[in-house]
């Protein structure tokens, strides 16, 4: 599905932890607002979340508009999340999300992420990462293991796991899957079944590449802001001629 990612949050009643899933969804469009976060702009969102998507942001101006301004405008959202969000341990599921749209490239249902993201795209380890993989473990084998299903977390993080039973022997069996990256490229090629892609010597990413879907969308939307801020202007310039 374009766009959606499954997200992965903690939840803690008293001294008890799960993991439980969460729809992250985006939309991206021509202008010149950044990415808003809806939960912030809704009051559910903390300040650690705040400064994560402000961190993707900066991470998709350095990386895509680097010589040229960013002519987008963005939302993210946690779907039928009615409670606060802190943390920016969706860091990695919201980019994804973003390059999902942005890119057109689909987003694999059968994974779930988690993992913190810098302004280079390094993935950073997060909380939680036991609770995390169980709990999407645990909705995948009510419905049904296929073999495919996974979850995708940052390498750091790979001295924490200490998994229940049922769960290293499913991985064992190849029935479920653990996958460790350390950079968003790396999530990027699991998530979206498609090569992220590298800047050639001219700094060009391939063509059909994800970052190069990215980087012509993006070039294309801020031929067509100037183009747009031409007209107006030169409307503007016809009025005031009129007028005299």
């Amino acid at each position: 599905v374009v766009a959606q990612v499954n997200g992965l949050a903690v939840y803690q009643l008293g001294n008890y932890a799960f993991g439980k899933p969460s729809r992250i969804t985006a939309t991206t469009r021509l202008g010149s607002g950044g990415v808003i976060d809806i939960e912030r702009e809704a009051k559910l969102g903390g300040n650690i979340h705040s400064k994560g998507v402000l961190i993707i942001s900066s991470f998709l101006a350095s990386r895509y508009a680097s010589d040229s301004p960013l002519s987008l405008s963005a939302t993210l959202a946690f779907e039928q999340s009615y409670g606060g969000v802190d943390g920016d341990s969706a860091s990695v599921a919201e980019l994804t999300a973003l390059i999902s749209a942005l890119s057109g490239f689909p987003v694999q249902q059968r994974f779930a992420v988690t993992g913190s993201v810098n302004q280079h795209g390094r993935v950073q380890a997060i909380g939680g990462v036991n609770e995390k993989i169980e709990g999407y473990f645990d909705i995948c084998k009510a419905r049904g293991l296929t073999g495919r299903q996974g979850v995708i977390i940052p390498a750091a993080n790979k001295v924490h796991l200490m998994l229940r039973d049922d769960v290293v022997e499913a991985a064992r069996q190849g029935q479920f899957h653990i996958y460790a990256v350390e950079s968003i490229d790396e999530a990027l090629g699991l998530l979206l079944d498609h090569p992220a892609g590298e800047r050639d010597a001219e700094g060009n990413y391939p063509v059909d590449s994800i970052n190069g879907r990215v980087a012509a969308r993006l070039a294309d939307w801020n031929r067509k802001r100037k183009q747009f801020s031409a007209d107006t202007d030169q409307g503007k310039a016809s009025g005031d001629d009129s007028e005299r």
